[in-house]
């Protein structure tokens, strides 16, 4: 993979070595990282924080890895009547999210009758098994197809590198941190090289200033200079539009799969 942690996984095997590294890895459930991570078990993990918040681990968050993006939801029939945290006391609430459900109900001052599920919940109103839903919400688009709205958000969530407090090896882990590191943040730049004429550089360096600043080489026509910068990612199109109406030529943009900061 692009932070240089290559293994092999035999089919259907828990285990692999890390190529060049001390490093085993252990294939999890999910939802099993957050308390086998706090108990020792294993160093370090990779899960969803909406599962560390769940399971009340007591690890360090060491990285968000930008992945997994995700938003947990208080959902109710689109016609239900209910307008406020409070009025949900003595509903009944399915959920797969038991204890992140009893906490934000309890600064509601609200009581209900939670419903603990594995699976999927959406449908959980209309078998008439509950007045209203925790889950999870990417698009909203299941919600929709259930007749379904969100009524309040609890939190939002994502893929997290986790970490015990007693790692066995820390100037491992610091390592793969860094690795990791690596590959988030090249995720959100690309590399843009382009040329222009000296006496429009300044105006071309307001435009991509890069992260600490361009690289400028020389050209055989002296009235003219080569820049490489790194931009975010969201922003490269509008950067190569504006260095086009600035007369700027060549230019070009090369993703990233790694880099260091």
């Amino acid at each position: 993979m692009s932070a240089g942690l290559q293994f092999r996984r035999q089919s259907r095997g828990l285990f692999a070595r890390v190529s060049g590294l001390p490093i085993d890895l252990i294939f999890l459930r999910t939802d099993d990282i957050p308390t086998l991570c706090a108990e020792g078990a294993i160093d370090m993990g990779i899960t969803g924080s909406d599962l560390v918040e769940e399971a009340g681990a007591d690890i360090q968050l060491r990285m968000k890895l930008g992945v997994g993006r995700c938003r947990l939801a208080i959902c109710v029939p689109d016609d239900s009547p209910i307008q406020s945290a409070s009025e949900l006391d003595g509903k009944r609430i399915a959920t797969s999210f038991p204890e992140v459900t009893r906490r934000y109900l309890s600064t509601h001052g609200a009581n209900a009758h939670l419903v603990s599920l594995t699976g999927s919940v959406e449908v959980m109103i209309q078998l008439g098994v509950a007045d209203a839903i925790v889950d999870l919400v990417e698009t909203g688009s299941t919600l929709a197809a259930n007749r379904l709205r969100i009524f309040d958000e609890i939190g939002s969530y994502e893929t997290v590198l986790i970490q015990n407090d007693h790692c066995r090896d820390q100037v491992t882990a610091d390592r793969v941190v860094r690795r990791l590191e690596g590959v988030v943040i090249a995720r959100d730049y690309s590399l843009l090289e382009y040329n222009v004429l000296r006496t429009k550089l300044p105006e071309a360096e307001a435009i991509t200033p890069g992260f600490d600043s361009p690289t400028i080489n020389a050209l055989e026509d002296e009235a003219w200079c080569s820049v490489r910068v790194m931009v975010k990612r969201k922003s490269v199109i509008e950067a190569m539009e504006k260095l086009e109406r600035l007369g700027a030529s060549a230019i070009f943009e090369t993703t990233l799969s790694n880099c260091r900061l």
